[in-house]
Order: structure tokens, then sequence, then C-alpha cells
């Protein structure tokens, strides 16, 4: 039993690790760094739930739970209710990835680990690379399934049963993929570990969740059924045929994995971890199979790092293999002021802290510029804009992106255009901002209500500011005798 001079300590370390994850992740939204994919994403579906509409993604086109059955935000979408921001989902996620390490301690402490080895191991989950960048990475619902998939094993081990179907729901509510690795455990708790009640739920719950989003909720809302289908395109063009020629072919399987790109990720993966695994203890990695084999069959290459979620349902079972061989009094370190100093070391080497003075930086000289033009869009009208900004503008049904092709876009159904053609953002380009900026110079019904430092906004007329004054008569940013078309 934990002492609570070690349970604090834990504590402290998730609240002080919660608040610098929030702190990091709402200041690289401030920046403009957080992107469409995925914050606006999930922000707009989160939000038109809250307000009652339907939750269409209207950059994306489809309603969300055609992307990956994530039906979690229909849970979210009530702190939306309470007051719709986007930073909800920034605490949810920091909250999330921050208290995965106290079912870790519990983990530790259940396996017999001592109290200072418990305790360190809170501290290497917390350290480990992926926790932060995932976090750096806009939004993730699957994050929520982090601590619940380490509080799941923790329930089977303590026979809770109740709490361990609880925290199978909350997985399955995150992401289809996740289904996966909810079977991989069920078969790994049933056969490894013993616990034959549990194992069978948590097998048969993800095989059936899989076989119900991919080939009912997700085809009913997005008729192209999964879009990821695309990524394992030499196995077959659906879901059940790949799973298929995965099972029946594995010759088109072997080539894919023995690659140097895949060396490096595995190398990545485990170099946080290496000093805690032994060949001996490796069965609980039997969890992370799905994920590391969609993760090594593909050529995608946010698949294979650790800044992208999808290696994310590995984590809590490379933890676990960890704790299985320290309680076997093996592995190469075993001392906890060595297992934190070889994480932070880590930490140090992967981690995208250094993000923040460098690329995080690069479209400061239009940040003022960008948040004075955000500011005069006053209605929840459609709106163009860069990809960096739509997350700032997704309270409304209708956001568009510049991005290539939406230079021949209808503008007439835009109340508003953002342009930046200094910096246009993911999927765009200068000449697709001067194409627009052309056009909207010859469309009647715009005016250019703001220009400042190659940020433009341009207004449909008839839209007010401040509820009764047209947008051009007040803006003291616009300059009328400034040269600012390509000739």
């Amino acid at each position: 039993m934990a002492t609570s001079r070690s349970l604090n300590t834990v504590r402290s370390a998730i609240a002080v690790s919660a608040l610098i994850l929030l702190i990091c992740s709402s200041l690289r939204h401030a920046l403009f760094q957080s992107t469409a994919f995925d914050l606006g994403y999930f922000d707009q579906a989160t939000y038109l739930i809250s307000q009652g509409q339907t939750p269409i993604v209207s950059f994306w086109g489809y309603h969300f739970m055609g992307g990956h059955a994530d039906w979690i935000l229909y849970g979210l979408a009530l702190l939306y209710k309470i007051h719709p921001d986007v930073h909800w989902l920034f605490a949810v996620q920091a909250i999330a990835l921050a208290v995965g390490a106290l079912p870790t301690f519990y983990l530790a402490c259940q396996a017999g680990l001592k109290e200072s080895q418990a305790t360190a191991m809170a501290i290497v989950y917390l350290l480990y690379p992926l926790v932060f960048n995932l976090n750096l990475f806009d939004f993730h619902a699957e994050v929520i399934a982090l601590p619940a998939f380490l509080g799941a094993v923790l329930a089977a081990r303590l026979n809770r049963k109740i709490w361990f179907c609880g925290a199978i729901v909350l997985i399955l509510a995150c992401r289809d993929a996740l289904s996966l690795t909810v079977a991989a455990m069920g078969f790994w708790l049933l056969v490894f570990e013993k616990k034959r009640w549990c194992g069978g739920i948590a097998l048969a719950a993800g095989i059936a969740w899989f076989l119900i989003a991919t080939q009912v909720i997700i085809p009913s809302f997005r008729p192209n059924g999964v879009e990821a289908v695309g990524r394992y395109a030499f196995l077959g063009d659906s879901v059940l045929e790949i799973a298929k020629n995965l099972l029946l072919k594995p010759g088109l399987v072997l080539g894919r994995i023995f690659t140097l790109p895949n060396l490096e990720y595995l190398a990545l993966l485990f170099s946080p971890l290496i000093w805690g695994l032994s060949p001996q203890h490796l069965i609980p990695l039997v969890g992370a199979v799905p994920t590391l084999i969609i993760n090594l069959i593909t050529d995608y290459q946010p698949q294979k790092d650790l800044i992208h979620q999808y290696s994310l349902p590995a984590l809590p079972f490379l933890l676990l293999a960890v704790i299985s061989t320290l309680a076997a009094g093996k592995g190469w370190l075993r001392h906890p002021r060595s297992m934190i100093i070889w994480s932070l070391v880590a930490f140090l080497a992967l981690a995208k802290f250094g993000y923040f003075w460098s690329r995080y930086l690069e479209s400061i000289d239009t940040w003022q510029a960008t948040r004075e033009a955000i500011a005069q869009i006053q209605t929840k009208g459609s709106v163009l804009v860069p990809a960096q900004v739509a997350p700032h503008l997704t309270h409304r049904p209708v956001v568009k992106l510049v991005t290539v092709g939406a230079e021949t876009t209808e503008l007439r159904e835009f109340d508003y255009v953002l342009l930046n053609r200094r910096h246009p953002g993911w999927g765009s380009s200068p000449e697709v901002v001067n194409q627009l900026l052309e056009r909207l110079q010859n469309t009647p019904k715009f005016q250019l209500s703001y220009q400042q430092d190659e940020v433009y906004l341009f207004t449909q007329k008839g839209i007010s500011y401040s509820g009764n004054e047209s947008i051009l008569g007040n803006s003291p940013k616009v300059n009328r005798h400034q040269s600012w078309m390509v000739n």
C-alpha cells in the first residue's frame, strides 16, 4: 500500500505536468500554430454539438462520426455548454495525459516495486517524449484513452469488473482504431494474465466495436468508408480486405516491415524505456501489436514518429513491460534516480519544446495583424481562412480553408475571406493567395475591410461591424492608397 508521502509526490507531479501541458498548448494556439486538422476539426464538431446543430466539419465535408466514430465528443460538448471555448479541449487533453501517471504508479505498486521505484515510474511516464509532443499537436480524443488503458489493466488485476468495463467503454468512445488495441489487450489478459472474465470482455468488445464502427457507423456518415484505408492500398481497398490479407498473405507485409524508416521508428519508440526492457518480460507488448503493425506497414511518415498520436496506444504496454522487468529484479537501471535521469535525457533529446523558439515564431511578424483581422469578424457568418487561423474561427457552421483549389471556389458563399500572403499556411501557397486577392478585388460584393503586413480581410458588403456600422468605414488599418495587388 502506497504511503501518503509517495502518493502526494505523484499527485503534485501530475498537477504540475497538467499545468505545463495546458500552458504550452494554449501558447502554441495563441501563436497561430494550431491548425484546422486536427484542432479546428474537433473544435467545430464539439461546438456544433453543444449548440444542437448537426456536427458536420465544414472543411472536411462530413459528419465527424464519419471520421473515427469518436462519440466521446458528445460528452465533451457538455463543457462547451458551460462556455464554448477551445481551451476546454486543451484542458481535457492536458489532464488526461498527466493523470496517466497515477495508474502507472498504482500498477507499479501492485506489481511489487518499491515505492521509490513506483514513484519514479510515474515520473518516467510524464517524461516520455510522446506525452509532451502529442499535447502540442492540436487535440485528439484518444488522449483520454491513455489513462483509461492503464486504469483498465489495474482494474483487471484488482478484479474490479465494473471499473474495467467503464474503462473499456471510455476507450472505445475515443477512436475506432483503439478497438484493435482493446481486443489485443483482452487476448493478453485472457491468455497471459489469466483474467478470463476481463480478457473475454475486452476481446469481444474490441472485435465487435471494430466491426460496428468500420462497417456500419463510419460508412453511414462518410460513404467512402474509413479514410485511412488508402495508406494500406497494397493490401486491399477496404478494411475487411486489408485484415484478411494481413492474415493470409504475410509475404505482402514482411517486405514493408524490414526497412530503415521502421528501424528508426522503433529506436525512437523504445529508446526512452530501453533500460527497463528485457526479452523475458515483453509479454505485455502483446497489447501493442496492432499499433506496431499498423504503423510499421504504412509509408505514412507521421505514423513513425513521437510527435503524432499514432503511437499512443503502445505506450501503456511499454510501461507495463518495464514494470514487469523491474518487478523481476532485472533491467539495466533499477535505481529511481537513474531511471529518472535517463528519462530526462530522452525528454531533452526527443521532446519538441524547442519549437517555441524556432518554428512557432516563423510567422510572428504577422501575429498582431492576424489578431486584429480576426477581431473584426464579429458574426457567425461563413469564412474562408488559412488553416492556421481556422481553429480561431470554428465556432460557426461554415469554415473553409485557403488551400490549393480554393482559388477557384465560389466566393459568394462566404461572408468573410481572410488571407495571409506572407504566410499562406498549410496546403496553400502565395500563388493561391494572389489569385484570390485578384478575384476579390474584382468582386463587387466584397470590400477590403482590413489590411496590414500582407494580412487581408475582405467582407461582403452589408455585413455589419459593432452591430450597425460598415466595417470599411470603421477600420483604421485599411490603407486605400497602398498598392497590394499582384501585377
